[in-house]
């Protein structure tokens, strides 16, 4: 019997393909690719990491930072300008309870209460804010914007700037706009600020009587001696009356002038009728002195017209009361002092009564 056997060819190690060696040999030509492609992302990442610090630079000679804060575990991260802002060490680390007491109590107030807000919303702030940095009061710009995920609050990130110099320049623009430049004294938009937010405060609830009497004082003699000596005169008389007004008043909530020759004087409360007329002739005495001018004197002299501030009414009603007042004085023939102390008389009623309750 025959047995057949069927023969399979058998390759030997020389006939069969070695796949490592080609995937070895496609290695190797891909090797310089390789190298060159992560020295491309080197080279990109050490321009992009000089890019930030050159950012980082900027940011803090304009005075401004980079900051965030993770909500969930109130951790913050900042730049190096805003460590200078706070007047902290860089490198520092950084507790968000104690960044918070350098911030000036309403700021802090305002700010946790804008920060709810935006957090809530999922929304943006804008905010100045007083902190004291390194012993010294500074206003700082917040910008903040909230980063959601899954449509929930995660982060709070944006830009703290310092903006001390800005408020500084608006305060005294302020000044300026609330300032008559020839005397220094509060113009009449100074002083109607002032007496607004003055009489204000002495609404029901609303803290303690700052308000206690009203003085306006019309210098007597004025137009004459502008018209005979001119302007340049007319200007000193100005100027020495409103220094006199200010150093017999210089108790007083607030002296201006509030037109061409005449002032307004606010005192605070208490005051006693009394001694208000006696103020009054204090006041008088001192606008009538002479005021050397070019080898002669100038002479001027001075009327008064108080209304206390207890008198019912608005404020346009006592300042009408305070004005009735200083007819009756500049009627007597001037340089006198008339006072309405109150009641329900006004206009020519009221200066009857300043007649009468005040004499010169």
């Amino acid at each position: 019997m025959t047995t057949e056997c069927a023969l399979t060819p058998v390759e030997t190690p020389r006939d069969r393909p070695v796949g490592g060696l080609a995937d070895l040999s496609a290695a190797v030509e891909a090797a310089p690719e390789a190298v060159a492609d992560h020295a491309l992302q080197r080279v990109v990442l050490h321009q992009q990491a000089g890019l930030l610090v050159q950012q980082e630079r900027a940011l803090a000679a304009a005075g401004m930072g980079l900051w965030s804060c993770c909500l969930r575990a109130g951790a913050l991260d900042w730049s190096g300008g805003v460590h200078d802002l706070f007047g902290i060490p860089r490198g520092t680390t950084l507790h968000r309870p104690r960044v918070l007491e350098l911030y000036e109590p309403a700021s802090r107030r305002l700010l946790e209460t804008i920060r709810h807000r935006a957090i809530a919303r999922s929304g943006a702030f804008v905010l100045d804010a007083e902190i004291h940095a390194g012993g010294r009061p500074r206003w700082i710009r917040i910008r903040a914007a909230v980063e959601t995920a899954d449509g929930r609050p995660t982060r709070l990130f944006g830009t703290k700037q310092d903006i001390t110099e800005e408020i500084a320049r608006l305060a005294e623009l302020s000044r300026r706009a609330e300032r008559d430049p020839l005397t220094g004294l509060a113009n009449r938009r100074g002083f109607e600020a002032q007496f607004e937010a003055r009489f204000d405060a002495r609404a029901p609830g609303s803290g303690p009587d700052l308000f206690g009497a009203l003085l306006l004082i019309d210098l007597d003699g004025f137009k004459p001696v502008n018209d005979r000596h001119g302007h340049a005169a007319g200007d000193l008389c100005l100027r020495r009356s409103a220094a006199r007004l200010a150093a017999v008043c210089r108790d007083a909530a607030l002296v201006a002038r509030i037109g061409g020759d005449e002032f307004a004087v606010l005192l605070r409360a208490p005051v006693d009728p009394p001694a208000l007329v006696e103020r009054g002739r204090r006041i008088v005495a001192a606008l009538s002195r002479p005021i050397p001018y070019r080898g002669d004197g100038l002479r001027i002299g001075a009327s008064v017209g108080i209304a206390v501030g207890t008198t019912p009414g608005g404020r346009a009603r006592l300042f009408g009361r305070a004005d009735a007042a200083l007819y009756a004085a500049k009627d007597a023939g001037g340089n006198t002092v008339r006072i309405v102390l109150g009641g329900g008389r006004s206009g020519a009623g009221a200066a009857e009564a300043a007649v009468a309750l005040g004499p010169g």
